[in-house]
């Protein structure tokens, strides 16, 4: 079997935020890039001209040849691309999942790029990619990681080897993620109560004696912002998460409220109650206050999402 020393060319399933944001770091280091999303919209499209990124019309199509292919989903996808990718992979390509899926997903994940002759490589990133672009940290598990983190790191990112196990890096993550996916749904849902009772500046001022290091204000705008433009992609990260503390032995009564609370957000961002999504103004607001009372405009609306959203039983 060739093994890949150097990477030329690079293959990018999913070209949302996080993909498009790794397509120009990777165009900036002159290495070839393709894409497949599966919407392919016209801001996409544009983007991709723009960049010199060859959009392809079928995943097949876009993972051929490269020495690299990137998963970058929704979570609920991570097999399903896998399955579709391995058919169309190089031998000997690596195969870099960046999903946050659970330790068992990233497992079944990898026997179907394993079997079709690729090198499976479990990605976990372990903070918000924007202010990191590929430089985000990322921890790399599996047994082929470590032959993946020389020629990854050689093309701009700042990876490091968790574990030969799969499934210690996806663990890593998935437990970070009941903290910190929990806390914007615990802001947004703590913050927004207060509004409504007219003790926000209160509960900040007692936040802030309590965690001196955090500016509240700051952080709750930072909060809502992320969860009404990216809740559908968290709600089903954290339904990953979900699965992660079942995997444990543990009934995840947290993940699970927080995955409810994301998706809830979500609804009402589809819906239009922010605005137009995609539009300069939209979940751009630097008070938190602006959005809370938006979402206290609508009466009745958490009853509606446990009937649209019921809690997934084991």
């Amino acid at each position: 079997m060739q093994h890949v020393d150097a990477i030329a060319v690079v293959a990018i399933v999913g070209y949302g935020e996080v993909g498009r944001i790794l397509a120009e770091d990777l165009r900036a280091q002159g290495l070839a890039v393709s894409a497949f999303d599966i919407r392919a919209t016209a801001s996409m499209q544009a983007h991709a001209a723009q960049q010199g990124v060859r959009l392809a019309a079928g995943v097949v199509d876009a993972v051929a040849g490269a020495g690299l292919v990137m998963s970058a989903v929704t979570a609920s996808q991570t097999v399903a691309v896998a399955e579709t990718c391995a058919p169309g992979l190089t031998e000997a390509a690596f195969f870099l999942d960046l999903n946050s899926a659970s330790p068992g997903a990233k497992q079944r994940a990898a026997a179907l790029v394993d079997a079709a002759g690729g090198r499976y490589v479990e990605g976990a990133v372990m903070t918000s990619v924007p202010p990191y672009r590929s430089r985000v940290p990322l921890l790399l598990g599996g047994p082929h990681a470590q032959a993946l983190l020389r020629p990854l790191n050689a093309i701009g990112f700042a990876a490091r080897v968790a574990s030969d196990r799969l499934g210690v890096a996806s663990a890593t993550k998935m437990s970070r993620s009941v903290m910190i996916k929990g806390l914007e749904a615990m802001v947004i849902e703590s913050f927004t109560t207060a509004r409504h009772y007219g003790v926000e500046d209160a509960l900040i001022a007692s936040l802030v004696e309590t965690f001196p290091g955090i500016d509240w204000e700051k952080q709750a705008a930072y909060f809502f912002q992320r969860v009404i433009e990216h809740g559908r992609r968290r709600s089903e990260e954290v339904r990953e998460v979900a699965q992660t503390v079942r995997e444990a032995g543990l009934e995840p009564w947290s993940a699970a409220g927080t995955a409810e609370r994301q998706a809830w957000v979500a609804d009402l961002a589809d819906a239009g109650l922010f605005g137009e999504r995609g539009s300069p103004g939209f979940a751009r607001s630097a008070d938190w206050r602006t959005e809370a009372d938006r979402l206290l405009a609508q009466p009745g609306a958490d009853r509606l999402l446990v009937q649209a959203h019921p809690s997934p039983k084991d």
